[in-house]
């Protein structure tokens, strides 16, 4: 991989099951586990703090993973972290969804089943209940999740675990072509639902 970096004796490790973007950047102190994957442009710094993505957990576009030196940033097992948040010496638990843009500070831990919101703000050593709702700058918790959310949550982490395995088998550079082919293809796979269409909303556009 061109994008993985050593620094000292600080070498990337990258489970073979795993997906890294050719966009991504890996620096020193960082594992990746089986199934995970690393979207387009996100930066993995181990140069301070070691950087753990455990099995099955995402990290989307744009997203960053850092912290002081001595720490650790993680994503825990099937954790699901949206595009351009940033993850800052935070653990993430186990089936936790970070939304869009949300920024986790250091030695905050979000406990497992949580859901913080997107845009959301955790302080430093901020604890968070398993199964919690959190929203806002800085965050806030605002209930108990459901089961529903749980598996809505469920849903776009199998999708991100599936798109993986699609980027292992057929992803490849290409020439664009200069119009849309007759037929287009696109992608059915509907894995994830939007939340509003768990809700059963959908048709009220709430």
């Amino acid at each position: 991989m061109d994008n993985c970096y050593a620094i000292e004796d600080l070498v990337p490790v990258v489970h073979p099951t795993a997906f890294v973007h050719p966009t991504a950047v890996l620096i020193g102190d960082v594992e990746v586990g089986p199934g995970c994957y690393v979207g387009p442009c996100a930066s993995l710094r181990g140069d301070f703090a070691r950087v753990i993505m455990r099995e099955g957990s995402n990290i989307q576009d744009g997203c960053i993973m850092h912290g002081f030196p001595g720490g650790d940033a993680i994503i825990d097992v099937d954790g699901h972290v949206g595009h351009g948040a940033v993850i800052h010496g935070a653990h993430v638990g186990r089936n936790v969804l970070i939304g869009i843009q949300a920024v986790l500070m250091d030695n905050a831990v979000i406990g497992e089943d949580a859901v913080i919101g997107a845009m959301t703000y955790v302080p430093e050593r901020m604890v968070v209940p398993p199964k919690s709702l959190v929203v806002g700058t800085p965050a806030r918790i605002v209930r108990t999740l459901a089961d529903k959310d749980l598996g809505w949550k469920r849903g776009g982490t199998l999708e991100y675990q599936e798109l993986t395995r699609r980027c292992l088998a057929t992803l490849r550079p290409v020439k664009p072509l200069t119009a849309p082919q007759e037929n287009r293809p696109r992608y059915e796979g509907r894995i994830s639902r939007t939340l509003s269409e768990v809700r059963g909303t959908a048709a009220a556009g709430e």
